[in-house]
């Protein structure tokens, strides 16, 4: 894991994570490791389905349960062009 990347925060990460309470993270900054029981900070942005940054949330979880996801594919929106044109 690295800044920039997208990263899974599930279950693996802090039960806190389970179910519904997952999501993408892109990472902003990385804490440094507690090197006694592994758990470590990071800091960026939620990400909702098409990729677009929701929140900013700063996370306390397990480092060996984060793991690196496809980036989320963004979706363009642009005009619909009529029939016949």
């Amino acid at each position: 894991m690295k800044v920039g990347d997208v990263v899974f925060i599930g279950p693996d990460c802090s039960v806190q994570f389970t179910g519904h309470r997952a999501l993408l993270l892109r990472v902003g900054s990385i804490g440094a490791v507690d090197p006694y029981n592994g758990w470590v900070w990071i800091t960026g942005y939620v990400l909702d389905a098409r990729g677009m940054a929701t929140a900013k949330r700063e996370l306390y979880v397990i480092n060996g349960g984060v793991r690196v996801a496809p980036e989320p594919t963004a979706v363009r929106l642009g005009r619909r062009r009529g029939r016949g044109r």
